[in-house]
This record gives structure tokens, sequence and C-alpha cells, in this order.
């Protein structure tokens, strides 16, 4: 274990880390972990409950997300390393991440996502990759999306002012 938690270079290598342990963990008996879910106009909250002396993974998030720990203390792989951590804690996750974490008690563990869907599976769909692959794919995507945006404000900014300076002329 101590090997896993000294090896952090960013959020990739950290995904990749969690990978290798996921692997070796499949290899005991899973436990599911009892979620509850929240609806307010316009958000959605995931509430885990992570029983004291719990090991677990995450999954892959294509979005930042807020988190928010109202009870308990966890070890957090993150990508400045691990980081133990206790109630009340709140952190924002950037876009990528994907975790393993040890409950050194009983923990609630909350993620907060913008949404007006309330159907759980298309929440999941709409932000959570279900693979390394897929998260690749749509991180491209994004990043090709942002470029035709600010190609297309930059034209609409240009535009404008070229009108300005016609006007001023007048």
């Amino acid at each position: 274990m101590e090997e896993i938690l000294n090896i952090t270079d960013g959020v990739k290598k950290t995904r990749e880390i969690v990978y290798e342990a996921e692997d070796f963990m499949r290899k005991f008996e899973q436990m599911e972990l009892p979620v509850k879910h929240y609806f307010s106009e316009g958000v959605y909250g995931r509430e885990l409950f992570i029983p004291k002396g719990t090991v677990l993974t995450g999954k892959i998030h294509k979005y930042s997300q807020l988190n928010i720990m109202s009870q308990g203390e966890l070890s957090i792989l993150t990508e400045d390393g691990v980081k133990r951590v206790k109630a009340p804690f709140t952190i924002v996750s950037p876009p990528g991440t994907k975790r393993i974490a040890y409950a050194h008690e009983d923990t609630l563990w909350t993620t907060i996502h913008g949404t007006r869907e309330t159907d759980v599976d298309k929440i999941e769909e709409i932000f959570i990759a279900q693979t390394e692959e897929e998260y690749l794919q749509f991180e491209s995507k994004e990043k090709l999306n942002q470029l035709k945006h600010n190609g297309t404000k930059k034209q609409y900014f240009r535009k404008l002012f070229l009108k300005l300076c016609k006007k001023i002329k007048r």
C-alpha cells in the first residue's frame, strides 16, 4: 500500500493508480454501499454511507463536482498524494477525477451535480465515464467544443468592435 500512496503525478496518474488497486480489490468480496438521492431545483445530491474500515474507489467524473463529507474521516488519494480529512470537509474535484479512499470512521460523503434531471441512470450517463477510453473521448470532444465556442465568441466581438468603430467615425 505504501507504494501506491507515494506515487502521484496529476489526475491521470491518480486514475492509473486507482485502476491498479481496483484490479487487486476485485479478487475479494465486494459490498454494496447504501446510497440516498436528493433533488432540488437544478441540483442533484448523491449521499453515500461508507462504513468504518471500507476501502472504496469512485467512478470517473466528466465534470468538476462538489463533494461534501458531513460525517467521518477518510484517507483519500488525490493528485497531490494521500490526504487524511475529517468532517466537516468540502472540496471541488476536477474533471477526470477517480479516487480511492479508506474510511477510518463511518462516513457520509455527498457528491453534488448541477442538473434538472431526476432519473438517476440518466444522471450517471451524463456525469460519469464508465471507462478510461470513454472519458478520453469525452475530454477530446469537450476541448473541440471549447475551441469552436471560443472562435465563435471572438468572431462576434470582432464584428461588434468593428460596428462600434464605424459609429464613432460618424
